[in-house]
């Protein structure tokens, strides 16, 4: 019997401020939403220097998004027809974060996330 089968992953994009990593998350986004992909895109309500319900580069490129307090509230949001979970700042998040995106790629889907390589402490 054919059983259709789903490899997650988990995808990193880190770096510096205004080291681009937030073009990066939008433009991997554009591409899978042209391919015709069910995305979901997260941000911690913790960031709100451009926009309360979209993620926003320096450069403008804006993307909806919805808007999680902790990382288990991410598991909320996400269905079983979703292909592609994206979180930008990633940083601002609990350390469940960690286990999330892990039980995320584990279900067969495609995690990006994007945030700080280092804090202020190095």
């Amino acid at each position: 019997m054919y059983h259709q089968y789903r490899e997650g992953w988990l995808e990193v994009i880190c770096g510096c401020m205004f080291s681009g990593k937030t073009e990066e998350l939008i433009r991997r986004i554009n591409v899978l939403s042209y391919a015709k992909k069910n995305i979901v895109v997260f941000k911690p309500k913790v960031d709100n220097r451009y926009s309360d319900t979209e993620i926003v580069s320096h450069s403008g490129s804006r993307v909806p998004c919805k808007i999680v307090e902790k990382a288990q509230d991410i598991l909320k949001l996400v269905n079983d027809d979703v292909e592609v979970v994206a979180i930008d700042e990633i940083q601002f998040f609990d350390k469940d974060i960690v286990d999330v995106c892990e039980y995320l790629a584990d279900k067969g889907i495609r995690v990006i996330v994007a945030g700080l390589d280092k804090d202020f402490r190095g």
